[in-house]
């Protein structure tokens, strides 16, 4: 074990292996009563009461005081600005990742389509973009221009008509950061409150605050719980848990890369989960050797060490296919591939995020740069949900005209299911076509 965090080791030949990995991978994304209650109530007031109760919990929580909330919206002019005084360096940055993830989620749209059958009956899909999207960016200790473009951009190639965004601002402390990348990703209007006050008044609207058709962001457990009473009033991206990374390696890779891999994923918070899944059990010693080592050199060491301590690992496997069967069971946030010939193993994958190939490939790419959304699954939804995109962003209306002749044929049928499960008019409805 390290001097410096006591990791969890199993060994998937352990007659109990199952239950330890189990034990390693429970978490539970529901939030305790006191958090329900606040936000039950924090709903309701903004429902009743619109502006004046986003101005009072403002005041309470962000400690930012204003007579309206038309006060709160950041005008275009200061976007801009925002943009025009970053770094050099910083803009372009921004503006390439930018570009980049624009150019990946336009191969995501979907066209509408249509066929027509042998009697002139005409079926098909209509997709539209959503008319109004709510973006919720977290606001205070931290700045997360990357969850802006992230959001923001494949909300715009789908053809949203308006994005709405809000982010708190504590002390009315705004982060150049994030209202540039706002600027750079094409956000219409963005109006600094936060919390669960934020959600409601994106849900339900207010005098001042349109409501949205979608709400989409990361945010804690108030934003989360608030995001989940307001669903099916509005659509939600997903209930996201903390940030998870695996990677598979091969033990060729330099420990000191599958060390900070994993501590890239444990500097989020003390939840996050890190774990190498490996054959080689002296690969394994060497990269908890240079977790020991590396550890110290880093800002956010007491996060890192809190997360790796309680939900980290490192397993040993009997082989390469043995490992890809673990990762399709944790079904990951964020995987690499860390081995000589990952397109060989990449079938054997069925349930991750996202995918990352190779030894070069380290996942912070793709938190930022590489072009796919960095906003994913968790909690072992990987199973049967995907990465935010486009089609997030766009509705499927189906298409059906049938001609004179079609009715004729379908009618029949459809007469015959109708008065099956008792559905009288249902019957009649499509016989009177018949005749």
């Amino acid at each position: 074990m390290s001097q410096y965090l006591p990791i969890t080791r199993l060994d998937s030949a352990a007659p109990d292996f199952s239950q330890q990995l189990d034990r390693l991978l429970a978490f539970s994304v529901e939030t305790d009563s006191a958090v329900q209650f606040a936000v039950a109530e924090i709903l309701a007031a903004v429902r009743s009461r619109g502006d004046a109760a986003v101005l009072e919990y403002t005041a309470r929580f962000d400690r930012l005081q204003a007579t309206s909330v038309a006060e709160l919206e950041i005008p275009a002019e200061r976007l801009a600005a925002a943009r025009q005084a970053l770094p050099l360096r910083i803009e372009r940055a921004l503006t390439t990742a930018a570009e980049r993830i624009r150019r990946y989620h336009e191969h995501q749209l979907t066209q509408s389509w249509t066929y027509t059958e042998a009697d002139g009956t005409l079926l098909g899909q209509q997709v539209t973009p959503l008319d109004r999207v709510g973006l919720y960016v977290p606001g205070g200790k931290a700045a997360y221009p990357s969850s802006v473009l992230m959001n923001a951009i494949p909300a715009k190639v789908a053809g949203v008509r308006e994005l709405i965004m809000v982010v708190p601002t504590p002390d009315g402390v705004q982060n150049d950061l994030v209202l540039a990348a706002a600027a750079i990703a094409g956000v219409d209007r963005v109006f600094t409150i936060g919390g669960a006050q934020a959600v409601a008044a994106l849900a339900y609207g207010t005098e001042t605050v349109p409501q949205v058709d979608k709400i989409v962001g990361p945010g804690n457990a108030y934003v989360a719980e608030a995001k989940r009473r307001v669903f099916g009033v509005v659509g939600i991206d997903m209930i996201a848990g903390p940030s998870e990374i695996l990677v598979i390696c091969d033990g060729q890779t330099n420990p000191e890369w599958i060390a900070m891999d994993l501590f890239s994923q444990a500097e989020h918070d003390e939840l996050a989960q890190s774990i190498l899944v490996s054959p080689d059990a002296a690969f394994l010693d060497a990269v908890e050797a240079a977790i020991a080592r590396l550890l110290p050199t880093l800002p956010r060491q007491a996060v890192i060490a809190q997360s790796l301590a309680t939900r980290g690992g490192l397993i040993r496997c009997r082989d390469l296919a043995e490992a890809a069967a673990i990762a399709n069971r944790i079904a990951p946030e964020h995987l690499e591939l860390s081995v000589e010939d990952p397109q060989a193993l990449l079938p054997s994958i069925r349930h991750a995020g996202a995918i990352f190939l190779g030894r070069y490939t380290c996942e912070a790419l793709g938190d930022y740069c590489a072009g796919p959304n960095h906003v994913l699954p968790t909690a072992r939804t990987a199973r049967f949900s995907s990465p935010l995109g486009v089609y997030d962003f766009q509705k499927r209306s189906s298409l059906i005209q049938v001609s004179r002749e079609g009715a004729r044929t379908l009618g029949e049928l459809a007469a015959a299911l109708a008065y099956g499960e008792g559905l009288q008019a249902h019957g009649r409805s499509a016989e009177y076509r018949i005749e």
